[in-house]
């Protein structure tokens, strides 16, 4: 994923971007970066590795050369931004939140004649902020040329970028990801996350629309391209991706999860499924919300046997290295001894993707002497890999532990019928959650469904990307 904050203000604005990039460290763990404008000195731009490094103590050390009343900078799963480019439309620094998935493309039908050239990074990749400021030098104007970018790439791609007067930020042409708008007496800020900027001591204005874009000044802002409608906004935003206190489309996520948490739980008990268990946990730390919900609806105690340690390990999703994070996720896992033994335990988690933490905390809570441990999902079984973020991405879908499981039961023939195996309804849903049950050593294993989900989330279904879920765009 990643996440974005900029700001526009009558005074230097290096600290209230400084921290308001920090505030997105739970979106990315790659790479940080910030870049201002200040009239007497131009362009200024510092991209850290933060991988191992927190971001607020990879840049301390850059502030006091750092200086602008205008500024952008984010936080980065994929390629070092923000970068600087020159072009026809003079001197501008773009930083993305986006995935394009037909880069190769894109390069051969643009980029391939009359001398143009893209940077390769080390890895001879392409790097795709640099990509989408080719694509938007293909037009006359900036904001032509972010409608032509997002219009021809094939994903998601939010836009912010800074130029010697202002801010212009875009949100994705059908809104999967946000972007806010804050206020305060000093000017205006863009940012991902409502909370950062509320922090900061601004206000909300908006949320921009899908394809919405906007130029932002320290005196307001003003519409360049009017928001297309047809909004899909990720529906892992609440379950998963979101920090407790943000909000999307006025829905904050704490509430959200707590709502989900408490639908799992009346769906267990209409449908005869709640267990003799001894306490309701959460997997830290996303899942702690749900099953306080769940917790409250049953009226079963809530507990925490697991602790994360957060001192050296305060983030889920870093390394890069898949191998690295499994073992990262086991080594911060710390158990309540006195809570796990002889107990019989369930936890709700925000979501079962491969499965390969979920086996290590149920292996983990085994060894450390739970009799029994029951799993409560809270979303529905990830039958596609997304497309259009960074979530459950993969090689391929059998990476998946719903896919591995329908092709454990009925081979290629079931894959013709992932609609009834995500149904937890159907005999061939039953049988997915028995043999993934079974593969994980849970005592028992139940989903949410699809319109729980939605019901928790409280906005109309066709304004919520469920492609992970359903396969439908």
């Amino acid at each position: 994923m990643g996440g974005l904050f900029g700001a526009a203000l009558r005074r230097d604005c290096v600290i209230d971007v400084y921290f308001g990039v920090d505030y997105h460290s739970h979106l990315g763990t790659r790479c940080g970066g910030m870049a201002f404008y200040d009239s007497r000195t131009g362009f200024s731009r510092e991209i850290h590795d933060i991988e191992n490094t927190p971001f607020r103590t990879a840049f301390e050390n850059d502030l006091h050369e750092l200086h602008g009343n205008l500024g952008i900078g984010c936080i980065s799963d994929s390629d070092p931004q923000p970068l600087l480019v020159r072009s026809h439309h003079g001197v501008y620094a773009i930083c993305t939140v986006g995935v394009v998935n037909n880069a190769e493309e894109l390069i051969e039908k643009y980029m391939s004649t009359n001398g143009c050239h893209l940077m390769a990074m080390d890895t001879g990749k392409e790097n795709s902020v640099e990509l989408v400021a080719a694509l938007i030098d293909r037009k006359d104007t900036i904001v032509e040329g972010i409608k032509f970018a997002q219009e021809v790439i094939e994903g998601t791609m939010a836009i912010l970028i800074m130029k010697e007067d202002c801010l212009i930020a875009a949100r994705d042409k059908v809104g999967r990801l946000p972007i806010l708008i804050g206020k305060s007496s000093d000017g205006m800020c863009v940012s991902f996350e409502s909370f950062a900027y509320q922090k900061l001591g601004f206000s909300d204005v908006r949320n921009l629309g899908p394809g919405q874009i906007v130029k932002v000044t320290p005196d307001g802002y003003e519409t360049l391209a009017e928001h297309t409608g047809g909004m899909k906004i990720c529906a892992f935003l609440w379950s998963y991706y979101g920090y407790p206190n943000s909000n999307y489309e006025g829905v904050n996520v704490e509430q959200m999860r707590n709502r989900n948490g408490r639908i799992i739980a009346r769906n267990d008990i209409e449908s005869g499924c709640l267990p003799d268990v001894d306490c309701i946990a959460g997997v830290p730390d996303s899942g702690i919300p749900h099953a306080i919900g769940y917790a409250n609806e049953c009226g079963i105690p809530f507990s925490r046997p697991l602790v994360k340690y957060t001192p050296t390990w305060p983030r889920s999703f870093m390394p890069a290295d898949q191998s690295v994070r499994n073992r990262i996720a086991k080594m911060k896992q710390i158990p309540v001894p006195e809570l796990i033994k002889n107990k019989k335990l369930l936890f709700v988690d925000d979501s079962i993707v491969r499965g390969t933490q979920m086996h290590e905390t149920v292996d983990f809570l085994y060894e450390n002497g739970a009799s029994e441990v029951h799993v409560r999902s809270a979303c529905p079984p990830i039958m596609y890999s997304c497309k259009y973020l960074n979530f459950s991405r993969g090689n391929s879908d059998m990476e998946l532990i719903a896919r591995r499981g329908v092709q454990q039961l009925e081979g290629n023939i079931g894959q013709q019928h992932l609609e009834e195996y995500a149904n937890p309804k159907t005999e061939r849903g039953c049988a997915l959650r028995k043999c993934i049950a079974s593969e994980l050593k849970l005592t028992s294993l139940e989903y949410q469904t699809i319109d729980g989900l939605l019901e928790a989330i409280g906005i109309p279904e066709k304004y919520i990307c469920t492609y992970c879920w359903t396969g439908k765009e």
